[in-house]
């Protein structure tokens, strides 16, 4: 890793705007703007105090490229935790070019992806959780997902692993003072209190990898597939949930032959629904393909609605009612038996057709199709009035723990921290074993150490350059 150099890129978004940031970190980063900034006071930048900001024009020569205001952090008081500038300029595309070629002239190298935050974390502004956290945070796109990464970037993982990673240090260290001893046969580390160390340790774990299935489809989205039968409404509905006309609606059935996805936030969380083929029997190869392709959407998503048609059996073979209900029932089972796990909602689509009693009869058939169990209900809506959508949105909701949101829990949205977690929980599992078999400290330690590798992993103590490598690459180049 070359952290040694002075390394320059755009921190905002390419392309023209009212203005840019060019951002410039490194050892020789005020010396380097210095010579290319001449501020309207005629002061010299580089003699200025940290986090003061300067007007003036950046000049290849006696050329003015553009009027800029300056911002410097000297020392370690940056984001990167060494001198760093940040060039606010117009944003013209040109003028941002310019920039950066001067600046590249005068020794600064182009950032790769990430290399500032890098930087931040080599320096210890932040350990590697909150450095990943802050990718999450430029990526996200509703509240929740919003609320997670800051939550992460301020610490509130990490400070919770780095204290169960001292805790089972110090009792680690006690062990392993043990092993000098042997031969006096002399216990530092009281064994009642080590016993309940891990028994927290084991139960704190176990609450943070369950929290990896909320946190994680919170953060990406959680995906819902439209299922049903052709010509119930499933691109209507689609519409009526985005509020825009993204899907193609027509009285034939099978228009929509391959699947069509859009996001929407709702309650601050993000849900990507998925109007997919409806399901029949066809001829048609195309229509085929969709129809396969539907039952592996179903497969991915976290929820499935399953539209019916709620008119009479003459306006539709999709409706519940006479001879179609037994087809329906055979449908319903597959899906709950191939897919037990999934939250299942049956929504009657079309009730403007409906009188109350006609809608109340509709409910209690659809009812005796779903098991009793908190996964599955029955809607009843109109997509092409908008009725009950809303209804639809709340319930959609409820299959969500935004509860754990509300009370600012720690919820893990990082695969690779999963990964450690449930490696460190299975060092610790062991560990147990040892304390009941009553094993001797020198074994004991090994597992323990297994563990604390592990807690290292999350937050940074224990890094590799492939490792680094890897995380920062997702990160944006500025950033």
């Amino acid at each position: 890793m070359h952290i040694q150099d002075t390394i320059a890129a755009l921190a905002t978004a390419p392309g023209a705007g009212a203005i840019a940031v060019i951002r410039v970190s490194g050892a020789n980063a005020l010396d380097l703007v210095s010579s290319v900034f001449k501020a309207k006071s005629g002061k010299i930048l580089k003699e200025q105090q940290s986090h003061t900001l300067h007007l003036g024009n950046i000049v290849d020569g006696n050329r003015i490229i553009d009027e800029a205001l300056v911002s410097i952090f000297k020392g370690k008081r940056s984001y990167t935790g060494e001198p760093t500038v940040e060039i606010s300029c117009h944003g013209s595309s040109y003028i941002q070019q310019e920039i950066l070629q001067l600046l590249f002239r005068k020794g600064c190298r182009a950032a790769k992806a990430g290399e500032f935050t890098l930087r931040a974390f080599i320096n210890g502004k932040m350990d590697l959780s909150q450095a990943e956290a802050v990718a999450d945070l430029i990526a996200s796109d509703n509240a929740g997902s919003h609320q997670i990464a800051m939550q992460q970037m301020r610490g509130g993982f990490s400070n919770e692993i780095a204290q169960l990673r001292q805790e089972l240090l110090n009792f680690a260290s006690l062990i392993e003072l043990e092993l000098d001893f042997a031969e006096e046969d002399v216990e530092f580390a009281n064994r009642e209190e080590f016993q309940s160390l891990i028994s927290k340790i084991t139960r704190v774990l176990k609450r943070l990898i369950d929290s990896f299935a909320t946190g994680n489809v919170i953060k990406n989205g959680i995906p819902v597939a439209i299922v049903g039968e052709p010509n119930v409404g499933k691109s209507t509905l689609l519409n009526a949930l985005l509020n825009e006309e993204r899907a193609i609606v027509s009285d034939i059935a099978g228009t929509t032959r391959d699947t069509i996805e859009d996001e929407i936030a709702i309650g601050g969380i993000g849900f990507r629904f998925i109007d997919t083929a409806g399901i029949r029997e066809t001829v048609d190869v195309i229509e085929g393909l969709g129809i396969k392709k539907t039952f592996e959407k179903i497969s991915q998503a976290q929820v499935v609605l399953y539209l019916i048609n709620s008119q009479a059996p003459s306006a539709s073979g999709s409706s519940p009612k006479g001879r179609a209900f037994a087809d329906l029932q055979l449908e319903i089972e597959k899906i709950k038996n191939r897919f037990p796990d999934k939250p299942l909602v049956l929504v009657a689509n079309k009730m403007d057709h409906l009188n109350a009693e006609e809608q109340h009869t509709i409910h209690n058939q659809l009812s005796e199709l779903i098991p009793e169990d908190s996964k599955s209900t029955v809607l009843l809506i109109s997509a092409k009035t908008g009725t009950g959508v809303d209804e639809l949105k709340e319930q959609l909701l409820q299959f969500v723990n935004t509860g754990a949101l509300r009370n600012n829990e720690t919820l893990v949205t990082n695969s690779r921290h999963y990964d450690s977690l449930l490696k460190a929980l299975e060092e610790i599992e062991k560990v147990q074993v040892g304390i009941d078999a009553g094993l001797s400290g020198d074994l004991l330690a090994i597992d323990i150490r297994e563990a604390l590798y592990h807690f290292g992993e999350i937050t940074g103590q224990v890094t590799n350059d492939e490792l680094l490598g890897n995380i920062f690459a997702n990160f944006c180049i500025g950033k």
